[in-house]
């Protein structure tokens, strides 16, 4: 399954597109990280880890999801 990965720190975020049933969740939560006219459409560096946490753990399709970046 095709993955795109788009670091913040100390989080990642894991977009599935095949899982994407078009929500718009996302956009409507961060529209500062989330745009789907802008390539890319992810701009992780636009909030902060929790926020971006925070906001995927609403994604209802499991499309987005995040992992947390050990290395420093």
């Amino acid at each position: 399954m095709e993955t795109h990965e788009y670091p913040n720190g100390d989080i990642t975020v894991i977009w599935q597109p095949q899982k994407c049933i078009h929500s718009a969740v996302c956009v409507k939560l961060l529209p500062k990280v989330y745009n789907p006219k802008e390539r890319p459409w992810i701009k992780a560096e636009n909030a902060s880890p929790e926020e971006l946490r925070k906001q995927i753990d609403q994604c209802p399709s499991g499309a987005l999801s995040y992992k947390f970046n050990t290395e420093k």
